[in-house]
């Protein structure tokens, strides 16, 4: 299975604690970065992943700290989104199981072990139903497919969780419709919104777990940061 980090951002929600430290950086414990943490959960639970960090923002610093792990750059991250960023690695869309991810995601150990790192045949996003106000990017469903995604959207079932899983076929239109958003110029747009074109061009079929049981946030905030030491800290405790 292939793991794609989108790590190119400048973190500008979190300024001035990121003019000199990526968010994905931020240590967790002495010893463990949030990056780190991720990468370290998706090797225990899938040994033979390959994951792929697209990197911008302080890269050299990102690649001085994960090991083991793939790089592709993104010159362009001042003046693009992460649908760029995935432009960048879209050769990396050829495989049996794509799973992109946020780099700025924190999960607690049983969630990477019973969603992130296992394989699906179809297209599926994680959504956390527990969220119905002040989401960041938020999923609107009906049953178990998706509807749309948006950020702007007032009544919605749930947040996106910044994690999307592809299959081979799912990942291949992904890809096509990706390069066309590209080559017409929105490549100031979020990758995740590719998928909502296919939804409303191609009447493509994207279906979602909920993870509301699990513990997980998307570092936006110092809130954020502080619950994913948090999440990461009871686990240390738990061990």
């Amino acid at each position: 299975m292939k793991y794609i980090f989108m790590v190119a951002g400048k973190g500008s929600r979190l300024q001035p604690l990121t003019f000199k430290h990526p968010k994905s950086m931020y240590k967790l414990d002495e010893n463990t970065t949030l990056l780190q943490r991720m990468v370290g959960l998706i090797k225990k639970h899938d040994p033979e992943a390959d994951i792929v960090l697209v990197t911008g923002h302080m890269h050299r610093r990102i690649e001085e700290q994960v090991e083991g792990v793939r790089y592709i750059y993104n010159p362009f991250y001042e003046v693009t989104n992460s649908i760029a960023s995935l432009w960048f690695a879209k050769e990396e869309l050829d495989a049996d199981n794509v799973i992109l991810i946020d780099g700025d995601i924190v999960m607690e150990d049983e969630l990477v072990a019973n969603v992130l790192c296992k394989p699906v045949d179809k297209p599926v996003v994680l959504v956390d139903s527990s969220i119905k106000t002040d989401g960041d990017y938020n999923v609107e469903v009906s049953g178990d497919q998706v509807l749309v995604m948006s950020k702007d959207l007032d009544n919605y079932y749930g947040e996106y969780a910044g994690v999307t899983l592809l299959d081979r076929e799912s990942a291949r239109l992904m890809k096509t419709e990706m390069e066309s958003m590209v080559e017409d110029g929105y490549y100031d747009q979020w990758y995740e919104n590719a998928l909502v074109q296919l939804i409303f061009k191609n009447d493509f079929k994207l279906y979602y777990t909920d993870i509301t049981n699990y513990d997980w946030t998307e570092v936006d905030s110092v809130n954020d940061l502080l619950l994913a030491k948090r999440i990461h800290t009871q686990e240390l405790t738990a061990d």
